[in-house]
């Protein structure tokens, strides 16, 4: 497990109101959120490597 992924994953789980206890969901909804972080890096990556937000646009409507 990428510790980061894990670490972002639960700040969004937390940020979202129906949070309950991270450790007492089931594994499906945490999956759910590591991949919101994953998508999240990996647009940040992008944005850092020089292409603006506004040309991921398309990208970010698939990840919601």
């Amino acid at each position: 497990m990428n510790i980061e992924i894990e670490y972002i994953a639960r700040a969004f789980y937390d940020a979202h109101e129906d949070a309950q206890l991270w450790d007492c969901e089931p594994e499906i909804i945490k999956e759910e959120f590591r991949s919101f972080a994953r998508e999240a890096i990996r647009l940040l990556a992008q944005h850092e490597a020089g292409a603006p937000f506004a040309d991921m646009a398309p990208e970010l409507s698939k990840a919601a």
